[in-house]
């Protein structure tokens, strides 16, 4: 009995003795302040392993405890993080560091900016669509980067593409302001900032930093990165690919990279601005000064069109960045937009109307001066773009017309002196006897008032007007997804008919303006033969025979126009079309109801009579060479 009362007196005991203890133990936990104090401390402690120089100044712990960075119930996970960003692991604690994106939109543009990277990772164009009617975008599914790479203090070489900003959305009287900031402290960062105007398709950037020279190495160069895969958005890959080039403003010199090259590759100094176009649409980087250097690099990705179908070009640009007084400060610009003269041209001083593709020199002048404004003109009381096509061509060819019925006018008055010329290639038969032979003909046709030479100069001057045209279309973004007849977008070509196979340097469909085109040129130089043929001399003994060539001119022209412009915009095809009848119909005007050749022969034989007008000086040197060569020929025999 006794030794079961002691047994239950240890048991109770035993009980009494573990309730102290729980009690104890539970009235001496540490508070919850308590637990965040000892965790805000295992931080700092984190922090003051780094070099005094790469502290990042202003550090408040309690806050970076309380915003829970990197899963602060876990020291571990952030001192690992403390180790491979240093102090840039401040940024990887925000709430900005779970992802997000910021949207900029005004009635024209759609612009997306992510937390990482604070960069631009959607543009869409509201105004426009693909040849497929979907919503166009510029930049859509990492097609395009902006990143900032930079060395630290303590030798870790950093990415901004890499790291999460956090972003303040505000406004500016109507414009909308992003600003992005990678943080090292609350106070102490990097930002990229954004700012957006309403209707508007520029865009006001800056990379601003604000005490980063204790975290970011700022005696070595940091390199501004910005790459971009263009796009397809036309119907015909290759057509737009070839007006996709890369273009940019050096020292105020415009300069541009070759389309059709697999890759182009240039080193270029005081850069104003670097373009990366596509044929409608660009985006642009300016510097506010200029950037003292960059790399440029443009590479094809269409190797082969019926497999490369969802981007044209790879774009690159590397741009050192300096820091001055130990921060950076560059006031930029950045043009998501269409490829649109009146829009680009607005921007007065920067020169963006050369991004369009309008030719060089006379042509460009042609285009800038003549058909943009009679465009314009036309289009702004005519809503179809077809009948302003057909109109503009008309003014063309009436402002022309004058050069062709100089030419028509030659050319009769050759033709009436055809007779003589062939009696004097009679007289002066054999190759002893060219230079008489040449030396009459060019007398005969200096008294009579005809110069062979003016039937040449109606067509040297419509090849500028041609040229200019030729550029002008493909270049237009208003005639872009617009209609004519058959013809559903202006721009691209118009197809009738799709084939089962692929014709080689034609395509795999039919186009109907092509071939409208090419029979009213076959005709057209049908008409002109017996013309150039008037203005020709006859054929010279060892000379090729010209006649023989113009006829086989007659059928390659327009078989070479039926293929070359079976793929290219259709609104080029419509043009050269209703010009050759033009151009038809002013020949037959000009030739059955304004040259009369019984009028202008005897024109001929009444200058004949005259007294011979003095030499020129080129004219007697001229004929003194010829003679010299000639009596030099008589001595050889």
């Amino acid at each position: 009995m006794e030794e079961k009362k002691f047994d239950l007196n240890s048991l109770i005991g035993f009980v009494l003795l573990g309730a102290i203890m729980i009690y104890y133990f539970y009235t001496n936990q540490p508070t919850p302040e308590q637990i965040a104090k000892q965790k805000a401390e295992q931080v700092q402690d984190s922090i003051d392993q780094l070099s005094p120089e790469v502290q990042p100044t202003d550090v408040v712990v309690e806050q970076q405890a309380a915003q829970e960075p990197v899963n602060s119930s876990d020291s571990l996970a952030f001192a690992q993080t403390q180790n491979r960003l240093g102090a840039f692991a401040y940024s990887a604690g925000l709430p900005s560091a779970s992802g997000g994106e910021t949207v900029l939109e005004n009635e024209l543009v759609k612009i997306t900016v992510a937390n990482k990277g604070g960069q631009i990772v959607e543009v869409l164009m509201k105004k426009y669509k693909t040849f497929n009617k979907l919503p166009l975008y510029i930049i859509k599914d990492q097609n395009a980067s902006l990143n900032l790479s930079f060395a630290t203090q303590d030798n870790r070489n950093l990415q901004t593409k890499d790291l999460y900003f956090e972003p303040s959305l505000s406004s500016n009287g109507y414009h909308q302001v992003l600003s992005m900031k990678l943080k090292v402290s609350a106070n102490n960062y990097l930002e990229f900032r954004y700012e957006l105007k309403p209707d508007d398709y520029m865009l006001d950037f800056a990379i601003k930093s604000q005490g980063m020279d204790r975290a970011i190495n700022t005696s070595q160069l940091m390199n501004l990165e910005w790459q971009l895969k263009s796009f397809r958005t036309e119907k015909s890959v290759k057509y737009e690919n070839q007006y996709t080039d890369l273009r940019y403003l050096q020292n105020g010199e415009f300069e541009y990279m070759n389309a059709m090259s697999d890759e182009d590759e240039e080193e270029v100094d005081n850069l104003n601005w670097v373009a990366f176009k596509q044929q409608f649409f660009t985006s642009v980087l300016l510097a506010e000064d200029k950037f003292e250097s960059a790399k440029l690099i443009s590479k094809n990705l269409v190797k082969d069109e019926d497999i490369d179908t969802v981007y044209t070009k790879k774009y690159e640009a590397y741009i050192p960045l300096q820091a001055k007084n130990g921060e950076l400060d560059y006031n930029m610009n950045m043009y998501y937009g269409p490829v649109d003269y009146k829009v680009l041209s607005s921007y007065k001083g920067k020169q963006l109307d050369r991004i369009v593709s309008l030719g060089w020199g006379i042509f460009r002048w042609i285009n800038k001066y003549v058909f943009i404004p009679v465009f314009g003109f036309l289009s702004s009381f005519i809503g179809n773009y077809g009948v302003v096509i057909i109109l503009m061509t008309i003014v063309v060819r009436i402002i022309m017309s004058p050069v062709v019925y100089k030419s028509y006018l030659s050319s009769a008055k050759m033709k009436v002196l055809r007779p003589e010329m062939q009696e004097i290639n009679e007289k002066h038969k054999g190759k002893e006897n060219a230079m008489k032979r040449q030396q009459e003909t060019m007398a005969i046709q200096r008294k009579a008032g005809v110069n062979p030479l003016s039937g040449c100069i109606p067509a040297l001057i419509q090849m500028p007007v041609f040229f200019a045209l030729f550029r002008f279309f493909p270049a237009n973004i208003d005639i872009r997804q617009h209609g004519f007849l058959w013809a559903d977008d202006l721009s691209a070509y118009d197809e009738v008919l799709h084939l089962p196979f692929k014709i080689p340097f034609y395509g795999d469909h039919v186009s109907l303006f092509p071939i409208l085109a090419s029979v009213a040129i076959f005709f057209y130089m049908q008409m002109t033969q017996s013309q150039q043929m008037n203005m020709q001399q006859p054929t010279q003994e060892g000379m090729p025979d010209m006649q023989k060539m113009m006829k086989m001119m007659m059928w390659f022209s327009p078989i070479m126009m039926m293929f070359f412009f079976n793929s290219y915009a259709s609104s080029l095809s419509l043009y050269y079309f209703v010009s050759n009848l033009l151009t038809i119909v002013i020949m037959l005007v000009i030739k059955h109801f304004i040259i009369d050749e019984d009028k202008i022969h005897a024109q001929i034989q009444e200058n004949k009579k005259r007294p011979e007008k003095k030499k020129s000086a080129f004219r007697q040197r001229l004929d003194d060479a010829m003679k010299q060569a000639q009596e030099q020929q008589v001595k050889k025999k």
